[in-house]
């Protein structure tokens, strides 16, 4: 029988650099604890049964270059705290159901929109959803508002 003390099982995990999870069917909340595992260079989470928000301190993870967290059902904003990984050179947060203004900061609003499509309630650069009177919002509200306005 072995037993793993919780110092070695937490400095072993520390020098995990990537993980590929894709197609898993893992569902639940991505743990918040995930973001303490600061080596880590790429995340695949992506094809799986995901929801609720993406950990407010995923920003923590500095060494990330790769994050792919699309094709599963989370909900809310994207943390800002994202816009502080500088060496993230992949995302892909697509087809989720993420909602409100895309984080400030070059580095996310460097990415191609395809990075975002999918997330109707998300909007901001680089979506750019603009209606004619100058308003950024949500994709859907703005064609909505649109069609209305063409209609009256």
């Amino acid at each position: 029988m072995s037993v793993v003390r919780g110092n070695e099982y937490n400095s072993t995990l520390g020098l995990l650099t990537g993980t590929d999870l894709s197609r898993n069917k893992l569902s639940g909340e991505i743990r918040e604890e995930l973001s303490t595992l600061h080596s880590l260079i790429f995340l695949n989470l992506s094809e799986n049964q995901l929801e609720g928000k993406i950990p407010m301190e995923i920003g923590s993870m500095k060494s990330l270059e790769s994050l792919d967290l699309s094709i599963n059902k989370l909900s809310g904003i994207i943390p800002q705290s994202i816009s502080s990984i500088s060496f993230l050179s992949y995302l892909n947060l697509s087809f989720n159901n993420l909602s409100g203004k895309i984080p400030a900061g070059t580095q996310i609003q460097g990415f191609s929109p395809l990075s975002f499509m999918g997330n109707h309630e998300l909007y901001g650069p680089p979506l750019n959803h603009i209606d004619e009177a100058g308003t950024e919002g949500p994709m859907q509200t703005i064609q909505m508002k649109t069609t209305m306005d063409r209609l009256i």
